[in-house]
């Protein structure tokens, strides 16, 4: 039942790949597709260029269509979806029409459903899965790590490679059979620059790129509006890494001077090196952060990571302390299972953006999120009493704070309250302090920050801060970033 080899592709011309998403689910909206994504970026790195993405329903004539259109386009074809033992895995019936084959029990996955089902009935649900169009082939994968060969194979009709749609499956099956796909003639070249600007203003730049090295370098522009750092992304990807380079070169060159900045895309896993390094760079910030570390590690010495949890209301001080506190850990501990633990004190009527900012930072760091509500005393009753193994809390508190001017960096809470260590490393920084760590070092923070706020409460008390606030060319209201403010005394005259 073997067939012939993938349609031959022009001296010259990089393979190309057609993917269908096959299923009712992602047309409705019931499941999200990540099968393309991962498809996409797999075979962009083998040297296949992938062409057109496609969903249909599990729909027989749909998918036919489809599959008989994209074969005879492309070098290779990707279905995922729609194998299964139900009514609607229809996938095998329809690659079958596609080619104006039958469908036939193939004696090799018979015998495998005998083995993995320990069925025998032709008419049996699980028997569906070896009922497969007459020239399919069956390959089996290696797996990357142990280097054995895959018990069950991925079945293909001549250039069309039929993938499970459950994502581990499929992601399985295309890493273990990357040999088929990968092309020896063909590699990728890409850079990437990130551009703190609008779109609209170096448009001229991106309009001449583009005319220069057309047919050589493809140019990407990406807005993003949730990036601290940057307002536009952009791509540059080319078969030839001079004729690459040349274009950097080019948009290096004719971008406004300082537009181009450098993004750090994951600070937290050189957290340390790069915080330490600062602390021992003897700068004024230097000598901050290294103030504030010894006081992290002091807690560290006298309570266990089961014993320490970091105050985290999503606000920019707040932010650098469980940087601070996560480059200690990691220094000290870099081998832990034990996640760290962080206390959200949800307040009524939260900004959405903050908390989306604060799920984003528990994904990004990797912590153990406890949501309590409440009064700040009522959340650490509560908290004691849902954790009572916790003795200390890390606070974000700065000396300028309402009734924080006589704390030290390690206190107990006052009589009445529930009984913690009030660890507060970061007493003697300011405004500026904060800020210029954050940016310094790329660390994420709420995106508010960007759009005039410069304090953070709920949506019924906080306003965007007077003072940042400016009238651009058009005559438009506009505000500021908070790392703009000139006057810190003006911090909090945007909480009511």
């Amino acid at each position: 039942m073997a067939t012939s080899g993938p349609a031959a592709v022009a001296r010259g011309s990089p393979n190309t790949a057609g993917i269908i998403v096959i299923g009712d689910e992602i047309l409705k909206g019931y499941t999200q597709d990540t099968n393309s994504f991962f498809m996409c970026r797999r075979l962009r790195a083998l040297g296949v260029s992938v062409a057109r993405i496609s969903v249909v329903p599990d729909d027989v004539e749909a998918i036919a269509s489809e599959v008989a259109a994209f074969a005879a386009r492309f070098t290779y074809v990707l279905t995922s979806g729609g194998i299964g033992p139900t009514h609607d895995d229809v996938t095998f019936e329809a690659v079958a029409k596609a080619f104006g084959e039958k469908v036939v029990l193939h004696p090799e996955l018979v015998a495998l459903v005998h083995k993995f089902f320990g069925k025998t009935e032709v008419q049996c649900p699980e028997m569906k899965l070896a009922r497969v169009p007459e020239s399919s082939r069956l390959n089996y994968g290696t797996d990357g790590h142990t280097g054995t060969t895959f018990k069950y194979p991925l079945v293909s009709v001549r250039n069309v490679y039929i993938f499970p749609g459950i994502p581990a499956l499929m992601e399985r099956a295309l890493d273990g059979l990357a040999h088929l796909f990968h092309s020896k003639q063909t590699h990728f070249h890409s850079r990437t620059i990130y551009v703190a600007s609008d779109e609209i203003l170096i448009a001229p730049v991106l309009d001449r790129a583009d005319a220069t090295f057309r047919g050589r370098v493809s140019l990407g522009s990406y807005p993003d509006w949730t990036s601290n750092y940057y307002r536009v992304k952009l791509t540059l990807d080319s078969e030839s890494e001079p004729d690459l380079e040349e274009a950097y070169c080019f948009l290096m060159r004719e971008l406004p001077q300082g537009v181009a900045v450098p993004s750090v895309t994951d600070c937290v896993s050189t957290a340390a090196e790069e915080v330490y390094g600062l602390a021992e760079s003897g700068s004024a910030l230097g000598q901050k952060v290294a103030a504030a570390l010894r006081t992290i590690e002091e807690a560290l010495d006298q309570y266990s990571l089961v014993q320490l949890c970091v105050g985290f209301n999503g606000g920019k001080d707040c932010t650098a302390l469980l940087h601070l506190v996560h480059a200690a850990v990691q220094r000290r501990f870099p081998e832990r299972q034990k996640k760290l633990q962080v206390l959200y004190i949800r307040i009524v009527s939260p900004f959405p953006e903050m908390e989306q900012f604060i799920q984003a930072t528990v994904q990004r760091y990797g912590i153990q999120l406890c949501t309590v509500e409440g009064s700040i005393r009522e959340a650490l009753a509560r908290l004691k009493e849902q954790q009572p193994q916790l003795e200390a809390v890390l606070m974000g508190t700065r000396r300028t704070d309402p009734y924080s001017c006589t704390l030290t960096p390690m206190c107990v809470t006052d009589p009445g309250w529930p009984p913690y260590m009030r660890v507060n490393p970061l007493l003697d920084w300011t405004y500026r302090d904060i800020w210029e760590f954050l940016r310094k070092l790329f660390v994420p923070y709420c995106i508010l920050y960007d759009k005039g706020y410069t304090s953070l409460g709920s949506m019924t008390n906080t306003q965007k801060n007077p003072a940042l606030r400016y009238t651009d060319a058009q005559g438009r209201e506009c505000y500021r970033p908070a790392y703009e403010l000139e006057n810190e005394e003006e911090e909090r005259t945007s909480r009511q």
